[in-house]
């Protein structure tokens, strides 16, 4: 293949800023401003017609700001005429209506029984062994189709009386996971027999689970018990409810949602009777209560009254319950159900409360007290197993309740002598607001409060959850903080000291400044350090941290508490200190916003960046790798390249011994952290950063360690890439990292020891062997953006620069045996563009072949000398190539007439920076000089046509040259149609055209 030779034009870089600048315009202040509201006067005209007189017209102007969308109503909204036309009455019956439908669905503001399942499950554990009894069903309860109904009958009672006859076993020595499992076998029987049409069995399992809510036997267990069996009875409730409601949809119509029993057929009325009939004929009060209680909302089935009419009943029926905590929990089961189905009936839910209040005596009553001797429980933890079911029984009264209410329950506790246990669960239902204005009181109360059944540290903590969800009045804050501190510093049992000062330090960190959390922190380390108690407690020390670290999103200030650091010594277990380091790193990423040149702040998370670093090994997920790279990469770019930076500003470039032996630190910081890196480009990205900011700090040895870096880099870049958890093509984002990086190559000096170029060269090699796809121009691209690089580096002065770096312009000074190297190198990537070209010639591939020689051409007319007869020649046949088989757009050439037309051609072009005029450029570029005369004069073979369609092509290719202000941007495409812009005239009889060399291995054109 020939080889064409490479001629650079010379750039005058400040004339070419100086012609593309806009022209400066005087801008005349008037009244108009196209932010400014549009005035405008509206005359309305109105006819008023009286009594006894003519109809008059009036007219009256004002002078108003017009709304654009209401002037498009004409001042009428549709809404409001479909309103207007409604029947009057109809907003209150529906706000009636409304008002009721709101009142008996509970909102999203309620906290849910299912939110608190799990964790009761969790807290209320044994490990004695339990009892259960299994109900041993036979095979007598499966009915067939073809029995007759006396038979059926006479069958289910024989179920029944075989229950009675006691059909049972009874497991023993089970530990509680066992328990847990033979529960939900219990529950999938349900299910099953129900599935089965045996509703006779499914009844007598149900009973069964409800009678083992009344063996407190492991009273430990009694509250996760109570969650299991109750799911059962759930479950029970839902068969039978939707099994009725089945009933009531035939082929004619369908139940409402919003139904009334007259909806209701009398088969499902009947069925529904018979269950009620059914379970009353239960004869212990425990199932009793608890099977009717879960199908409590059946009754709407059978009346409007029902649900209303059996609250209160099954109220009064808790009262026959003589165990203390098995009433409360039945109370909790009937508020939570009649929540479900009636909210709006709060008389039962303070009928409960106010049952529970006069029985509560008997905790303390002799039968409660021999019973915790028989097991062995102290009262101390025989009062917490209240809690779950005061707590939801108080947040159903005080869920929308007003304030005298809940100030009636607070006198009520008061009456009762400040009981604890009453106490806690009041602050734990009750609003954060009402607690919080009340705090004060709440003190007091805690104070008078015997300890020896309920800590105080308990109503402490219940008091500081509220605190940190609602202000308490500005005045009595700091008192507040002294009264509950006084407590929590005095306990002495670690773990219960961690559980409270959790809680208070958010109080502290949200109403007190730095001096005060130091204080609560110097607290913290003193209780937790002896004995390494801080090992057993990692959980609620982290939680302190992250509350610490919420609050206080400035560094400078978090690390100037005293006790931070020494806080963080605390996490000596490794995965725990590697999570608090993650917590840290994301809320300095997130809002330090300001630099940071404070040396405590960057050796701390220097320290904190290596301990995430060291944590990685083998076993390490590549989602962990990935957060941890994103944190460490954060930190380098934000703090050791910006510090160095700010070094160098505060110097003003000139470096002290001491200045200039940090910012080396700090770049040898970044080399051997940014290996350990996993994602590819992040690898790239902040080897070219780091490179760049070794560089403005006259680092050239380390900046060309970091340049060499990512060259060898570049060949481990794989096809694909995982963004966002998908595959995508990679070599878009090379291309994008290697124009920038060609960018930088500008500026950077060669090593003497070195030849020249040789980060260019190396560069080239590696683009050459790296595997590009099969369909793939990314290669051609940059080897295009190459030429852009080689041909800003043979200009006398270069675009940009870096302060106090010698770039090569300074070193070679224009030396010729440099623009010799640097010309020999843009032949061979010009040799491989061409080549590519070569070989793009099928039918498959004309377009993209189109496309890469109109891109080539562009950038032979931004960067080249056209006055070389050979690059002219070249040029030339790009154009006709990029024309070839049609593939030019068509409204581009549109748009270049009307960008370069006639009155484009007349314009002055004589100061161009390349030094030609319009002529010469026509000349040197269109017309070899093969086709001249001698003595430089056009042959006149050329069609008029043709030279006037050359003539404006070439007036945009000259504000091509005018516009070209950066080696590296992307050049104004120029495709232009293969149809003329001009047709010629009828009376032209032949069209002669200049005969072009063509590329090397192509036909001629």
């Amino acid at each position: 293949m020939a080889v064409f030779p490479w001629h650079s034009r010379g750039r005058n870089y400040k004339a070419e800023f100086a012609s593309c600048r806009l022209e400066a315009v005087p801008l005349e202040f008037g009244d108009y401003h196209p932010l400014k509201p549009i005035t405008v006067t509206e005359s309305k005209t109105k006819k008023v017609s009286r009594k006894g007189s003519t109809s008059s017209t009036s007219s009256s102007s004002s002078s108003s700001v017009v709304d654009p969308l209401s002037s498009v109503l004409d001042g009428t909204d549709p809404l409001s005429m479909f309103a207007a036309t409604a029947d009057p009455a109809a907003p209150d019956s529906s706000r009636k209506r409304r008002d009721r439908d709101e009142n008996s669905i509970v909102g999203s503001d309620f906290e849910p029984w299912a939110s608190k399942r799990g964790e009761i499950l969790a807290r209320y554990t044994t490990t004695e062994k339990l009892s259960i009894n299994l109900f041993m069903g036979s095979e007598k309860g499966k009915a067939t189709a073809t029995s007759a109904m006396s038979e059926k009958v006479r069958t289910r009672l024989e179920e029944l009386d075989d229950f009675e006859e006691g059909s049972q076993k009874e497991l023993l020595n089970l530990t509680q996971q066992d328990y847990v499992n033979r529960i939900e076998e219990l529950n999938q029987s349900l299910k099953d027999a129900w599935a089965s049409d045996q509703k006779v069995k499914a009844l007598k399992i149900v009973i069964q689970c409800s009678k083992l809510l009344s063996d407190t036997s492991v009273i430990q267990f009694y509250p996760s018990k109570f969650v299991l069996i109750t799911d059962i009875l759930d479950t029970f409730g839902k068969l039978v409810y939707e099994r009725i409601f089945s009933m009531c949809v035939d082929n004619r119509s369908v139940l409402p949602d919003h139904f009334s029993p007259e909806n209701v057929n009398d088969t499902a009325k009947e069925t529904c009777l018979n269950w009620f009939f059914k379970i009353a004929s239960i004869r212990e009060l425990i199932p009793r209560f608890y099977v009717e209680a879960s199908i409590l909302k059946c009754n709407k089935f059978l009346s409007k009254t029902g649900i209303s009419e059996c609250l209160p009943r099954l109220t009064c029926m808790i009262r026959g319950i003589g165990d203390p905590l098995v009433s409360v929990y039945a109370r909790a089961y009937l508020c939570r159900v009649g929540m479900e189905v009636a909210p709006h009936l709060k008389e039962s839910l303070n009928k409960n409360f106010f049952d529970f209040l006069l029985t509560f005596k008997q905790i303390h009553g002799d039968t409660v007290q021999n019973q915790l001797v028989v097991q062995g429980v102290e009262l101390p933890s025989y009062l917490p197993l209240y809690s779950p079911a005061m707590d939801w029984i108080f947040q159903c009264i005080s869920y929308h309740a007003p304030e005298a209410l809940l100030t009636e329950m607070m006198e009520r506790c008061k009456k009762l002598g400040n009981n604890a246990l009453l106490l806690n669960s009041v602050m734990s239902a009750f609003r954060a607001e009402f607690i919080a204005t009340r705090s004060m009181d709440f003190i007091g109360m805690i104070k008078e409060c015997d300890e020896s059944g309920f800590p105080k540290h308990l109503l402490f903590r219940s008091l500081g959850l509220n605190l940190a969800l609602a202000d308490p009045p500005e005045g009595d804050r700091l008192q507040i903080l002294n009264e509950a501190w006084k407590v929590i510093t005095k306990l002495k049992n670690p773990q219960d000291y961690v559980n409270c000062a959790e809680v208070w330090v958010e109080y502290t960190c949200k109403h007190f400044t730095k001096r005060e959390v130091n204080t609560v922190l110097a607290d913290v380390i003193k209780h937790m350090t002896p004995d390494r108690a801080f090992e057993d407690s990692y959980p609620q020390l982290q939680s302190i941290i992250k509350k610490v670290i919420a609050h206080f999103h400035d560094f400078s200030v978090l690390f100037s508490v005293e006790k931070f650091l020494p806080f963080l010594d605390m996490f000596q277990k490794e995965s725990v200190r590697v999570e608090v380091c993650k917590c840290i790193m994301e809320v300095f990423i997130k809002h330090q916003q300001e630099p940071t040149k404070d040396p405590v702040i960057l050796n701390a998370l220097l320290h904190v960046c290596k301990t995430m670093h060291d944590s990685v090994n083998a076993l390490t997920l590549e989602d962990e790798k990935r957060m941890l790279a994103y944190l460490i990469n954060g930190f380098i770019k934000m703090s050791v390249n910006r510090l160095a930076m700010e070094t160098r500003k505060v110097m003003k470039g000139n470096h002290s011994r001491k200045t200039a032996a940090f910012v080396r630190a700090c770049v040898a910081y970044c080399f051997i952290t940014i290996p350990s890196l996993v994602g590819i480009f992040t690898r790239l990205n902040l080897y070219l950063h780091s490179g760049q900011v070794a560089l403005a700090n006259q680092c050239l040895s380390q900046a060309d360690a970091f340049f060499k870096a990512a060259i060898s880099l570049i060949p481990e870049v794989p096809k694909t890439i995982n963004i966002d958890g998908k595959m995508r093509p990679s070599e878009s984002f090379l291309l994008e990292f290697l124009c920038n990086f060609f960018s930088t190559l500008l500026i950077v000096p060669d090593h003497p020891e070195h030849g020249v170029l040789f980060l260019v060269r190396e560069l080239l090699n590696v683009i050459q062997d790296y595997t590009w796809e099969d369909n793939s121009d990314d290669k051609i691209r940059i080897y295009t953006c190459v030429l852009h690089l080689l041909s800003a580096m043979s200009q006398e002065t270069y675009l940009y620069h870096i302060d106090k770096v010698d770039s090569n312009d300074s070193l070679y000074g224009g030396d010729t045996k440099f623009l010799a190297e640097n010309n020999k190198l843009c032949e061979t990537v010009m040799a491989q563009i061409l080549e590519h070209l070569k070989t793009l010639a099928k039918d498959e591939a004309l377009k993209r072949q189109s496309s890469l020689g109109l891109s080539f051409f562009n950038s032979i007319l931004a960067h080249g000398d056209l006055r070389n007869n050979r690059l002219n020649q070249l040029s030339v046949n790009l154009w006709h190539l990029a024309q070839r088989h049609g593939c030019a757009d068509t409204r581009t050439m549109v748009r270049l007439w009307e960008h370069g037309g006639p009155g484009e051609r007349h314009k002055p072009t004589g100061q161009s920076t390349a030094g030609l005029n319009t002529t010469s450029v026509l000349i040197f570029l269109f017309f070899p000089l093969n086709n001249r005369a001698p003595g430089g004069s056009v042959k006149r073979s050329v069609s008029a046509q043709v030279i006037i369609s050359w003539f404006v092509t070439l007036s945009l290719a000259s504000r091509s040259l005018l516009s070209a202000q950066s080696p590296f941007g992307s050049s104004v495409p120029l495709s232009l149609s293969t149809s003329p812009l001009f047709v010629p005239s009828q009376n032209e009889n032949k069209k002669t055209y200049i005969e072009i060399a063509a590329i090397p291995g192509h036909t001629k054109i």
